[in-house]
Formats: structure tokens, C-alpha cells, sequence
């Protein structure tokens, strides 16, 4: 049964399209959105900057891409984390420079505590989108998985100098300033 979904799931994305169009480029409003997260007095103000970036980061080049996302994104909710896994090989192969492929597919085997499947995928998505903060921090919880703790506290400071509001923000050691509350 999962073979045919697998082949069903693989096939249906060339039959609605034969290629994904190029990722657009909005590393103008990712830069404003970031700067505005080390700019935010407050935790609060920081989420809504930081949910506009993953309303940017979840927006598929296109409806076919959205659908391998949006399903493979419900699957793992539900820890069918197979059938995301297929959901997100699809999206990979139909738009292999599409960041968010990758990341998703590595918060799927993360959550299996496949660290090393997670951290090919994750070191992939940097390399599409190096200031991708979800995908910063989860390389930072995928090292500490790991057992890799220093390359983790390393990973997680390049995350909070984006987003210095970052929940994992408590899980960096020694001297871990607190965002400043600017009133």
C-alpha cells in the first residue's frame, strides 16, 4: 500500500506540471523582517514578525508545490511521518530549490530521531536560505541530538543574531544575554 501511494503521490506531480517555476526572490522583505526582529521590545512583537517569515517560507512556488507541502505539513501533524516523508521527496523532486522542502522533510526525520537524514536536508535548506531561522535552530536541536554541543551553541548564536526572541534562545550555555525590552 505504500508503494502506491508513493508512485501515485511521485506521478501526480508531473502530470499537473512539468516544472516548478523558479523560487521567487524575496530576500528584500526576509531582510526587513529580520531586522525587524532584532529591533522588537518584546517577545510578543518578535512572534509577529516572525510568523510573517514563515508565512513567506511556506509559500510554495506554486499550487502543486503548495500541495506537496500542505499535505506532507498535515501528515507529519498527525505522525504519519511516511507519508510526509513522501509528500516532501515529491516537493524535493518537483522543486529542488525550494528551501522549505528540505526543512520540513528534516523536522520529519528530526522528530523520528533520524538525526543525520535531518541534518543533510537541513544543511540544504541553508545553503538555498542561509538566514532561514527555522531551519538554523532546528540544526541546532538536530546537533544537540547529536551529541554535538559545541557546533549546536554555534549554530543556535547565528540563529538568535537573526532572531535574538528565539524560543531555543534558554538552551544556549555560558553567556546568554536576554533580548533587551526596549519600552
Amino acid at each position: 500500500m505504500r508503494l502506491l501511494i508513493l508512485s501515485l503521490t511521485l506521478a501526480a506531480g508531473p502530470a499537473l506540471a512539468d516544472t516548478c517555476p523558479n523560487v521567487p526572490d524575496r530576500s528584500g522583505e526576509i531582510g526587513e523582517m529580520i531586522r525587524q526582529l532584532t529591533l522588537a521590545p518584546s517577545e510578543g512583537a518578535a512572534a509577529e514578525w516572525n510568523q510573517k517569515l514563515w508565512e513567506i517560507w511556506l509559500d510554495a512556488p506554486d499550487a502543486v508545490a503548495q500541495k506537496f507541502l500542505d499535505d506532507g505539513m498535515t501528515q507529519r501533524r498527525y505522525a504519519n511521518y511516511l507519508a510526509a516523508i513522501i509528500n516532501f521527496d515529491a516537493l524535493i523532486n518537483y522543486c529542488p530549490d525550494y528551501a522549505e522542502g528540505y526543512n520540513q522533510r528534516a523536522f520529519a526525520n528530526f522528530l523520528q530521531r533520524d538525526y543525520a537524514a535531518a541534518l543533510v536536508d537541513l544543511d540544504r535548506a541553508l545553503d538555498l536560505r542561509p538566514r532561514h531561522i527555522g531551519a538554523l535552530s532546528g540544526k541546532a536541536l538536530t546537533l544537540m541530538g547529536m551529541g554535538r554541543e559545541d557546533d549546536a551553541q554555534e549554530v543556535l548564536r547565528e540563529a538568535l543574531k537573526l532572531n535574538p526572541w528565539l524560543g531555543e534562545r534558554h538552551l544556549l550555555k555560558g553567556d546568554a544575554p536576554e533580548p533587551e525590552i526596549k519600552l
